[in-house]
């Protein structure tokens, strides 16, 4: 796991400060910590369908790549169905048509629809471990952590969707390197299934950041680093609400 996550944290500017990780672990606490993991797991296939959609993809396409995740989104957002049935929601209807006009839309589609494919069989593994712990699902508010990354991207193509590959490598790695700082300090059952998660969340880091090197045809250190200092200043610095991403709480408002 040394070797898995080195990169990582090289990628990161800052580790998950210890108080984070202090209020993470406390038993009253487990309940937002699984909830938002649940709804960031979501997020984040919705991210890579939007990718796919605005870049790389035909009309139809966008179409069964919506109808995909409509259950995933109805439980969630609406509180429609039967989370058991999404098991059987992990496969994709249709084979993606790529635009023939974009040199990158075969690599976007290949990436993106593996990690989301992965993402939703994570969202149900989360609704299974909630389960385990008798913790029903329940909306909850968001943290400032993607909007405050997102609000950086420029306004311009292909800049945009490098940014936001950018933000996507970013908020994989901080994912991988919390779910490794929780899993010494959490019973065994929850502490296995963070770690199961290393692997693919390591991969999907690599994969937005090859991606926007690959797309921008030319060094993107700079950029990379710009938005390697935001990140850490929404980690390193104090949050009004406690989250996966959040930064540290203090005591008067956890």
């Amino acid at each position: 796991m040394d070797i898995l996550l080195a990169p990582i944290r090289q990628f990161l500017h800052c580790e998950t400060p210890h108080a984070w990780v202090e209020q993470a672990i406390k038993p009253d606490n487990l309940e937002i910590v699984l909830l938002d993991h649940l709804v960031c797991e979501l997020k984040a296939a919705q991210s890579a369908l939007f990718l796919i959609r605005r870049y790389a993809v035909d009309t139809a396409s966008g179409d069964a790549l919506l109808a995909w995740l409509q259950p995933y989104e109805d439980f969630t957002y609406r509180q429609r169905g039967d989370w058991r049935q999404l098991a059987r929601g992990d496969k994709l209807s249709k084979q993606m048509i790529a635009r023939s006009n974009s040199p990158y839309s075969e690599e976007l589609i290949d990436k993106m629809v593996l990690l989301i494919k992965e993402e939703l069989h994570h969202f149900y593994q989360v609704l299974e471990i909630m389960e385990r712990y008798g913790i029903g699902y329940r909306n909850i508010t968001s943290s400032r952590y993607a909007r405050g990354l997102l609000r950086h991207v420029r306004s311009h193509e292909p800049a945009t969707l490098i940014d936001k590959l950018i933000c996507g490598a970013y908020i994989e790695a901080r994912s991988c390197e919390r779910f490794a700082a929780l899993a010494p300090h959490v019973d065994k059952v929850l502490g296995d299934f963070y770690m199961s998660l290393l692997r693919s969340e390591a991969r999907h880091y690599q994969d937005y950041l090859s991606l926007a090197e690959q797309i921008a045809g030319h060094d993107i250190g700079e950029r990379v680093a710009f938005f390697g200092a935001i990140e850490a200043e929404l980690i390193g610095s104090e949050d009004t609400e406690f989250r996966f991403h959040s930064g540290w709480v203090s005591s008067s408002a956890a």
